[in-house]
């Protein structure tokens, strides 16, 4: 049975909670200051999907796309037609904030139902809360608080399910995993990891194989058919099931390296969180392994360790060549804060004196605010190139008249972004989204349909623009290159296109 959490210990996690927003907000206000909202390109990418589902060429429910899951472009997409939260993202900012108030929230709710222990709780949401690698990605578009907040809440939510016997999973608790499954990928080995615990759990309080297989079915279906969805309105979209290629040049020291691939997420992890913070939530990953061999009635606990399946999708991407970012270990290090606090919880003696001493020590390896945080330095690569990209903008600027642009969306959607500060909007670029529009383009030339055309000459090898140009350089035929910045080249059309605004 769980422990018995009295009144005063139950608001626990509410204030925790609290206390996570206004932190996010403070944050904010600082990373807005030093200008580095929105400075990790992926940033500036979400909000142009979410955008170009009503600013577009073609506007329409496949502008949704089939490479990132959509929930968070969904609940982005009203919001961000409004200009000045286009380009701020300070909607999408403050959906990542209360997500990851919610994350500190089930965390603490958690902790405190599998141990009764405040102090555990305490250091579980404020590791969470506090990590600055998840504090800057709080105050940012980027997917991934919205993907913790969610797991959180289905962890929590199953660990009561689990622990109630019944067969029938709860509407709340189907809907949070059908969330989730279309937040991250990272969601889909969790949401499996979760299934199997659960099961695990079931048969270990002694369930019959068919109720077991019942209960599996019950979490399971509610996921399985949003992914279904997924997948269908990818073949749809694109023609594919599932898109796992052609966004990255695969790194060779990568490329099918098993061992040196799962260390490398394990690194990760240590890097953002600190050598405190993995020891102590391993240790409290194999203390809930072994509570639930030990005890029967301990074995609900086990769904807590679903998170740290979370590592299984960065091994996979690195085995296949994806070059390393340190954003992929962030999942995994927020499930160690998770595990963490329960192995804290289980002390017994002197509990606040333990969790006083290893929370400073988790902030003295992982400062929140710290500007050498490993996230917050991945999410200022690309800085130096926008700042040179403003002498692109600066040419294009005045002497754009409303033309249609050439660009690729797969390589340049962050460009866009920053070129709405210029008071171009996402329905003046023709972008492999505008269907028969783009084909046209690339059958014909880009003069034939538009007076502008952006290039990407550097990332990832160069975009499908840049490709076509050093196997055809007549492809660019009637148009000249005027400027170039950031890896990024303008060409601009002689003459009136042949097809001018009609679309």
């Amino acid at each position: 049975m769980p422990p018995i959490i009295d009144d005063r210990r139950r608001a626990l996690p509410a204030l925790l909670a609290g206390c996570s927003a206004v932190a996010g907000g403070a944050a904010w206000w600082w990373y807005h200051r030093l200008g580095i909202v929105l400075s990790h390109y992926d940033t500036k990418g979400h909000l142009v999907v979410a955008r170009r589902v009503f600013d577009s060429l073609t506007p329409g429910w496949k502008q949704i796309g089939a490479v990132w899951l959509p929930l968070p472009h969904l609940l982005n997409m009203l919001p961000v037609q409004l200009d000045p939260l286009y380009r701020t993202g300070l909607s999408a900012s403050a959906l990542s904030m209360a997500s990851l108030a919610l994350a500190v929230w089930a965390a603490a709710r958690l902790v405190l139902r599998l141990t009764g222990s405040a102090a555990g709780a305490t250091v579980a949401a404020l590791a969470l809360a506090l990590n600055p690698n998840l504090l800057y990605l709080g105050t940012t578009p980027m997917t991934e608080p919205l993907l913790i907040g969610l797991l959180w809440l289905a962890v929590a939510e199953t660990y009561d399910w689990v622990q109630s016997g019944a067969d029938r999973v709860p509407s709340r608790l189907g809907w949070v995993l059908a969330a989730a499954a279309w937040t991250r990928y990272e969601a889909w080995p969790v949401i499996a990891a979760l299934t199997v615990l659960a099961g695990l759990a079931a048969w270990r309080q002694g369930h019959a194989l068919p109720g077991i297989g019942r209960r599996v079915w019950a979490i399971a279906r509610w996921p399985a058919v949003a992914a279904v969805i997924f997948l269908l309105n990818s073949w749809i979209t694109v023609g594919a099931w599932f898109v796992s290629s052609g966004f990255f040049v695969p790194e060779p020291s990568l490329l099918h390296q098993p061992v040196h691939d799962v260390g490398l997420v394990l690194w990760g992890a240590r890097a953002l969180g600190g050598v405190t913070l993995t020891v102590l939530g391993l240790g409290g990953a194999a203390l809930l392994i072994l509570g639930g061999l030990r005890a029967r009635a301990e074995a609900a606990a086990w769904v807590a360790l679903a998170p740290l399946a979370a590592a299984a999708l960065p091994a996979l991407a690195f085995f296949q060549g994806h070059p390393f970012r340190i954003r992929y270990a962030v999942p995994l290090v927020a499930a160690l804060t998770l595990t963490a606090g329960f192995g804290l919880g289980r002390i017994r003696r002197w509990p606040w004196a333990a969790a006083a001493i290893a929370l400073g020590l988790i902030l003295v390896e992982a400062p929140p605010l710290s500007p050498r945080a490993p996230m917050v330095l991945e999410a200022q690569w690309d800085r130096p190139a926008a700042a040179a990209r403003q002498a692109v903008s600066a040419c294009l600027g005045p002497a754009y008249r409303g033309e249609l642009v050439v660009a690729s969306m797969g390589s340049l959607a962050h460009y866009m972004q920053e070129l709405s500060g210029e008071g171009l909007r996402l329905s003046d670029f023709i972008s492999e989204g505008t269907g028969v529009i783009w084909e046209l383009a690339m059958e014909r030339g880009p003069a034939t349909v538009a007076g502008w055309m952006l290039v990407d000459e550097q990332g990832e090898g160069g975009d499908v623009l840049a490709q076509r140009l050093r196997r055809e350089p007549g492809f660019a035929a009637g148009m000249t290159p005027i400027c170039e910045g950031g890896g990024v080249t303008l060409y601009r059309r002689a003459a009136r296109p042949a097809l001018a605004r009609a679309f």
